[in-house]
């Protein structure tokens, strides 16, 4: 069944933020965990994930999903199209490449200028795009020159086969050398109260980056805390911070948007 797209009946979920040319909800879907155990294959129940990302998008306002090529490897981006394509214009999907997957939780950079364009040319054919939206460095790769990693990013944006390019765990060192060869539209980080603060926070601030912030309930372990004062200290760290917390569940997915928006400040949208 074709999916139709939000149909809104509140605002977005802890406001809106501007990323990657779009006017998106400040909480937005991580997806890491729709792959199997391990982060490794398809998911357990995937008409369930299905539903859970419609109901993200079409319930509950969620307009920012966040995945990556190596989530599987490859198997979510190929339920993200199986849930939402096509892909409403008020929606971004943003994908990461530059890490491979050589076993069930293994991660390892690979950044050569040859294998980014595959990986950018094999993500278009599994979103069923013909160009992403918002593309992030996964990883930087130290065996390969970071201009050379950006380099090849920046050509396949002039190709028109990526309109933005982000950043993923990066050091503030790391953003101004990638910004002396692309323009950033996004850096992702870990954020959480247990992460203790991350430096690039307010150089993104002070550059006017937005600043997402993936594993905002650390794995989980921050759940008892309460969702609402979690998501509130972390939407008050500013209005260019957004979050991508993962989850497999429509109910828990429910909890967040609903936090979210209680704890959305007054005032702060960047949009």
């Amino acid at each position: 069944m074709p999916f139709h797209g939000p149909v809104l009946q509140q605002g977005p979920p802890g406001g809106s933020v501007r990323l990657a040319g779009k006017n998106v909800s400040r909480l937005g879907l991580g997806t890491m965990r729709l792959a199997g155990p391990g982060n490794w294959g398809a998911p357990p129940n995937a008409p369930e994930a299905v539903r859970l990302l419609r109901s993200a998008v079409g319930d509950n306002g969620v307009t920012h999903i966040d995945t990556a090529d190596s989530y599987g490897p490859h198997t979510v981006e190929e339920l993200i199209r199986r849930a939402l394509h096509p892909y409403g214009d008020d929606l971004l999907v943003a994908t990461k490449v530059g890490l491979v997957r050589p076993g069930p939780g293994v991660y390892e950079p690979l950044c050569r200028p040859a294998y980014l364009r595959h990986a950018v040319e094999a993500s278009l054919r599994r979103l069923g795009c013909e160009r992403l939206s918002l593309c992030y460095l996964h990883r930087v790769d130290a065996t390969v020159p970071l201009s050379d990693q950006l380099g090849t990013l920046a050509d396949l944006r002039h190709e028109g086969k990526i309109a933005h390019i982000g950043l993923s765990r990066v050091t503030v060192d790391e953003i101004d050398r990638a910004r002396g060869v692309a323009p950033i539209a996004a850096v992702q980080n870990p954020m959480n109260s247990a992460q203790g603060h991350d430096p690039a926070l307010n150089h993104c601030r002070s550059l006017g980056i937005p600043y997402v912030a993936y594993r905002p309930l650390g794995k989980g372990r921050l759940i008892e805390d309460g969702l609402l004062p979690v998501l509130s200290r972390l939407l008050n760290l500013g209005p260019q911070v957004a979050l991508v917390p993962g989850t497999t569940r429509v109910d828990h997915l429910r909890q967040l948007v609903e936090a979210a928006r209680a704890a959305e400040p007054e005032s702060e949208s960047l949009a």
